[in-house]
């Protein structure tokens, strides 16, 4: 059974004498964050009360108050005998990973733009389109066809022929990651990751039991990256590996086409299932990618979505494999969901069509947002490295020191959501990286900063740092 020490989670939760009193509460808060974005895993032990009291220089009191808060609020249960261990509650929460609502804090834990205003006219076109459905039962488990068959173009113009029949609509890439993964994992099997990566696949990952082998990605040597993950699959052969070689979530990096076929006979050598998110392909700003990573290694189960080039409340995404294995991922799908809703297909129907010209404009914005973070970083941070990626809608940050973890806490006490390094990875490490997403207009990102600039001084206890400048992302 996991459990974490008390020196460990009063290093988490920091110092707790700037926040408002009562003093219980606000070490229930800091534990809260910190069961929320996964540093304190689920189910893990909690410290005694009186060796956490210890560590963190409080009273008892305080930390008996504090347990007794979570576990009323579901962030925590007790065990007769055995302790208190950290839970979920049952409903949705405002942890520092799940969005929350919208209180008027600044978000930079979540990289979820706006929608752009042919949103919502595709939704009125949509709306005007349902009628002729009507009629029937409205139940379409694979996808609505219409749907189906734009995506399998978009994949043939990126340089990918499919049919529609080798496309299963989901309710997002997540879901579609996690049907990817139900179909290839048992309980124990390895899934080879990236460290860093996105933090869900990983639960998702969990929840299955999956052993995770992860392999080290660093943007500034994003080349070594190929070494380690040729090594693990010729010595590990795990069943399947999540992977990212469009503008990878967190680190940007962008594999190029003679990566990808070294990386697809690597693959194809250890018998692996590659299971490609491909959430940001279209989200080029000064590359695009090749072709899919499918088209290098034909087996792969390749997870898209129109969350980022769109809207995250548009939940359509899908998965592109061979037919029989879409067949298999559908019946797999029918049991929690028989299908997806048809207006939002229908939607996206519309917006697929004028794809092009969304994309010009949503490139546009998201070079001048990513420019104004990156000056107002060197203006106000100048110690922090940070790499500018090809793509994307992220910035992947080093820290001077690990104290990533710190500057969250720091931030959300001045309004500004973070999401820790660590959340990105498999353990404690990535505590000197911190991502920032530029999907806000620029002066909210401008107004973050200064926030975040605060909060990293208080972190740091304000200790001078020294920076090196970004380096290129592209293998």
């Amino acid at each position: 059974m996991d459990s974490i020490s008390a020196r460990r989670l009063a290093d988490l939760a920091g110092d707790l004498r700037g926040d408002r009193p009562p003093r219980y509460a606000a070490l229930a808060a800091r534990v809260r964050l910190l069961v929320a974005d996964g540093r304190v895993p689920l189910g893990a032990r909690l410290p005694a009360e009186r060796e956490l009291a210890t560590a963190l220089g409080v009273s008892r009191a305080t930390v008996t108050g504090a347990y007794a808060r979570l576990r009323e609020d579901g962030w925590a249960s007790a065990r007769q005998g055995a302790g208190t261990f950290a839970a979920l509650p049952a409903g949705p929460h405002p942890g520092a990973w799940v969005p929350g609502p919208d209180d008027g804090a600044i978000d930079l834990a979540h990289a979820a733009p706006a929608a752009p205003p042919e949103v919502a006219a595709a939704f009125a076109a949509a709306a005007a389109e349902l009628p002729r459905f009507l009629p029937g039962h409205g139940y379409h488990p694979a996808g609505l066809p219409d749907l189906r068959a734009r995506i399998a173009e978009r994949y043939t113009v990126r340089g990918l022929p499919t049919a529609p029949e080798e496309v299963l609509v989901t309710a997002g890439a997540l879901h579609g990651v996690g049907l990817a993964l139900a179909a290839l994992l048992r309980p124990g099997r390895g899934l080879l990751v990236e460290q860093p990566t996105y933090p869900n696949a990983l639960d998702a990952a969990r929840a299955l039991g999956a052993r995770l082998l992860p392999t080290a990605l660093d943007p500034e040597a994003p080349w070594e990256w190929l070494d380690t993950a040729e090594g693990a699959l010729r010595t590990v052969r795990p069943p399947a590996a999540y992977l990212m070689p469009d503008f990878q979530n967190p680190t940007g990096v962008l594999l190029g086409a003679a990566g990808r076929e070294r990386l697809a006979g690597a693959v194809a050598r250890a018998g692996t299932t590659a299971v490609v998110d491909e959430t940001l392909a279209e989200l080029g700003l000064d590359a695009l990618p090749p072709a899919p990573f499918a088209a290098f290694a034909p087996g792969t189960l390749s997870v898209g979505s129109l969350s980022k080039v769109f809207w995250g409340g548009l939940r359509i995404g899908w998965v592109r494999a061979g037919a029989d294995v879409v067949q298999r991922l559908t019946a797999l799908s029918a049991r929690s969901t028989m299908s997806g809703p048809v207006v939002e297909q229908l939607a996206a129907c519309m917006l697929l069509d004028g794809i092009e010209a969304s994309l010009e404009g949503a490139r546009e914005r998201l070079r001048e947002r990513r420019s104004a973070l990156r000056e107002a970083l060197a203006e106000r941070l100048p110690q922090w490295r940070v790499t500018e990626p090809a793509g994307g809608l992220v910035l992947w940050c080093r820290l001077p020191a690990p104290r990533s973890s710190a500057i969250v806490v720091e931030a959300e006490r001045r309004g500004l959501r973070l999401a820790a390094g660590p959340l990105f990875g498999t353990g404690h490490a990535l505590d000197d990286r911190l991502r920032l997403p530029y999907t806000q207009p620029v002066e909210v990102l401008r107004r973050a900063v200064a926030v975040l600039a605060d909060a990293d001084a208080a972190a740091a206890g304000g200790g001078q740092r020294d920076g090196v400048p970004g380096v290129d992302l592209v293998v």
